[in-house]
Formats: C-alpha cells, sequence, structure tokens
C-alpha cells in the first residue's frame, strides 16, 4: 500500500457564500410549510411580488453598504441621503418627462458628493466612520426637517415605471438591482480598485507597504455607496410619485448592514463580498413577507428579525473559529518532509593542511 493511500481524505468545507444561500433555500421551504399550517399560501403572486419589491429597495443600500464594510468603514447617512435623493429628484424634475434626466443626474450626483465627503472626513481628518456618517445623516435630516414639511415636487408618470413595472412576477426594479449586484461583483474580482478595496480592509498599513493609497479605496468605496443609496431614493420617489423627505426614519441603513452581516462580510473588513450581500436582501425580504402573511405584531417581527441576524452571525462566528483550529499544519496531510541538505563544512583549501590542527590563517598569519 503506498503512502499517499494512507493519507487522511480532507472533506470539503462550503464558504460562507454557499452556506448563506442554503440557508435562504432552507428558509423558503420552511417558510412555505409553516404558512401552509396556518392555512396559508407563501408564494402566490401578490406575495412574490412583495418579496422581490422588498428586496429592490434594501438591495441598492446593501450592495453600497458592502463596499465600504469591505473597506473597513461604515455608512449610517444612507437612508438620509436616500430621503433627500426623492426630494432633489421630484424638485428638478417637477412633473417634466423632458426633465428626468436632469433629475436623475442631480440626484446621483449630489449623492456621490455627499460621498466624497464622507470619505475625505474619514480618511483625511481621521474621524471614526460611525462618527463621520452619523453627523453627516444628522446635517441632511435637519435640512430637510426645516426646508420640507410634506410631499415635495412630482416625478412624471414616465419615470414611475421604474417603481411599478414589472416583467412577470419581477419588478423591473429588482432586475435593476440585481444587474447592479452582477456588476458590482465583478467590479471586487476583477478591476485593480476591486482589488484595492479587500487588501485596505484586511491591513491598512500592509497595503500601504504594498504601495496601495489606502485613502483611494475608501474614499471610493463612500462615493460609491451614496451613489447607492441616491439610486434607493429614485426608486422611492418612482414608488411615491413624489419626493418624501421623511424615509429616512424607517431605519434603512440599519437594515442594510444587516444584509451585509447576513450575507457573510466581516464586519472589521477584508473578507465578504455582494454575492452573500444578496441573498442575505432575499433572507430578510422573505421574512418580512412571512410576517405581513402571518399578521405578526410589528414589535414581535423586529425581535425575531433581531434574534435570527444575531444567530446568523454567531454561527458564521463559530466557523471561521472552527476552520482556524483545525487547520492542517501539513499540506500533505502527514509528517514535513525531512530538513534539506545540511550546509557543508569548510573544506581546506589547496595550500592548507588537511590534518586536525589549526590552520596557520587562524594562527594569526603563514608562519
Amino acid at each position: 500500500m503506498t503512502r499517499t493511500a494512507l493519507l487522511p481524505t480532507r472533506v470539503p468545507r462550503l464558504g460562507t457564500t454557499a452556506m448563506v444561500y442554503l440557508a435562504l433555500v432552507l428558509l423558503l421551504a420552511l417558510s412555505a410549510a409553516f404558512v401552509a399550517t396556518r392555512g396559508g399560501e407563501l408564494f402566490t403572486t401578490a406575495n412574490t411580488v412583495d418579496l422581490f419589491t422588498r428586496s429592490s429597495l434594501l438591495g441598492f443600500l446593501a450592495i453600497g453598504q458592502t463596499l465600504v464594510i469591505l473597506c473597513r468603514s461604515l455608512d449610517l447617512s444612507v437612508g438620509y441621503v436616500a430621503a433627500l435623493s426623492t426630494v432633489v429628484a421630484a424638485t428638478t424634475m417637477a412633473g417634466d418627462p423632458s426633465r428626468i434626466l436632469l433629475g436623475v443626474g442631480a440626484a446621483l450626483g449630489l449623492a456621490g458628493l455627499i460621498g466624497l465627503v464622507n470619505g475625505l472626513v474619514v480618511t483625511r481628518l481621521g474621524v471614526n466612520p460611525f462618527i463621520a456618517t452619523l453627523g453627516a445623516g444628522l446635517i441632511i435630516k435637519g435640512y430637510l426637517d426645516t426646508e420640507f414639511q410634506g410631499p415635495a415636487g412630482e416625478i412624471p408618470a414616465a419615470f414611475q415605471v421604474f417603481g411599478y413595472t414589472r416583467i412577470g412576477v419581477l419588478p423591473v426594479s429588482t432586475l435593476v438591482m440585481l444587474a447592479v449586484a452582477v456588476a458590482a461583483v465583478l467590479f471586487l474580482r476583477r478591476s485593480r480598485m476591486g482589488y484595492h478595496i479587500y487588501a485596505v480592509g484586511g491591513d491598512a498599513e500592509v497595503a500601504r507597504l504594498s504601495g496601495i493609497r489606502p485613502e483611494v479605496p475608501t474614499v471610493t468605496a463612500h462615493v460609491l455607496c451614496s451613489v447607492m443609496a441616491g439610486t434607493a431614493g429614485l426608486l422611492l420617489a418612482a414608488r411615491f410619485g413624489t419626493g418624501s423627505a421623511t424615509v429616512y426614519g424607517n431605519g434603512y441603513e440599519l437594515e442594510a448592514i444587516a444584509a451585509v452581516v447576513l450575507g457573510g462580510t466581516y464586519l472589521l473588513g477584508g473578507r465578504g463580498g455582494v454575492a452573500g450581500t444578496i441573498a442575505g436582501v432575499f433572507i430578510l425580504a422573505t421574512l418580512d413577507t412571512v410576517f405581513n402573511v402571518l399578521a405578526v405584531d410589528p414589535f414581535v417581527k423586529d425581535v425575531l428579525r433581531g434574534v435570527i441576524v444575531i444567530a446568523a452571525v454567531a454561527v458564521y462566528a463559530r466557523g471561521r473559529h472552527s476552520r482556524a483550529a483545525t487547520r492542517v499544519r501539513f499540506p500533505s496531510g502527514g509528517a514535513p518532509s525531512p530538513d534539506p541538505d545540511p550546509v557543508p563544512e569548510a573544506r581546506p583549501s589547496p595550500g592548507e593542511a588537511a590534518g586536525p590542527g589549526p590552520s596557520p590563517q587562524a594562527l594569526g598569519g603563514r608562519r
């Protein structure tokens, strides 16, 4: 029997993203069975449309939040940026279809500018991202509360298609969100900036020593995150038909962070991705749909969601610790290979004696 046959076989482990999608499938199956025991049906057309509609808005926010968390940062201003974007888009369009592009550009441009400010405050001034983005959000909130007491502006019917039109059971907004998610995955895996985002999130100092300027990926991630929040604001404006300055009170930023964490992205940066985040988004959307079908009390719904998020993070953390504890020390599965040949002893030169005594050079020179 050969030595290779005696080596233990390593059982392949599921990656974090695969585990999240497996959890999503199990949740869908268990939810459908549980709703059926209550005399209902989960996968009706109305419920399926509701599930996808919920996922589209949260998906835009969570994709952007994933980018900043991968950089070991955070953005608590996305809900406020989305609210401001609804107002800017509606007041700029003013019900005129010819001003749709102008309204979209103004909303996304202002959102990107807010993200740029957030990134510069975090990188240049060294302010903790939690404080920097929370402060930016409160500034936006103060402006909205002062200037807009109710609905503002009007969204043309041609743009409201973005919020209500669907192909089968798939809303157009969900298709756009999934397309953005694919673009974000390719951005992280195929572009140099994507590699830099992972490097900075893993260890900013090592990235700096490798020739990467940590400020650039962090600022870029904050800009893209705010642009995603602006896109979510455009979706809200399309659904409402007007600008709504009070939607920031729905806790979108915390829900987006929960989706990112459920998707397996490490809160300390450097590990995770958008693919897992999309699964986390659908997990939360499924829970909301099930709770609505069962008419669960809103307070109980929030409690259950919190428990599920904590449990999921605990499972991920336990999985990481177990993988680290059972790491194979020797890749071959057996004992380490023997040491290479030792360094040969110094041989006497032709002019030196081969006997055991000390050489003339060691005694101070040639006699």
